[in-house]
C-alpha cells in the first residue's frame, strides 16, 4: 500500500468538494496551497493515475505529492 498527500493550488473555492470525487480524505487549507488530498492506494501508478485526475479539474494551477516513507 502506498499512502499520498496531494497539495492542490487553485483559485476556485470549491476545489476541496472536487477533489472529494477522488478521495473522501479531502480538505481545503491555508497558506501556499488551496487544499489537500490524501489517498492510499496499491502502488506507484495509482498515485500517478489520481494526480493525473487531479491535475485534470479545470482550475488547478499546480500539484506538489509526497508520498509516506516507511
Amino acid at each position: 500500500m502506498v499512502k499520498a498527500v496531494i497539495l492542490v493550488k487553485s483559485p476556485k473555492r470549491l476545489i476541496a468538494a472536487k477533489l472529494r470525487k477522488i478521495s473522501l480524505e479531502a480538505f481545503p487549507v491555508s497558506g501556499q496551497f488551496d487544499a489537500v488530498l490524501i489517498v492510499d492506494v496499491e502502488g506507484m501508478s495509482e498515485v500517478r493515475d489520481v494526480v493525473a485526475r487531479v491535475q485534470a479539474i479545470g482550475g488547478v494551477e499546480r500539484t506538489e505529492t509526497m508520498m509516506e516513507v516507511q
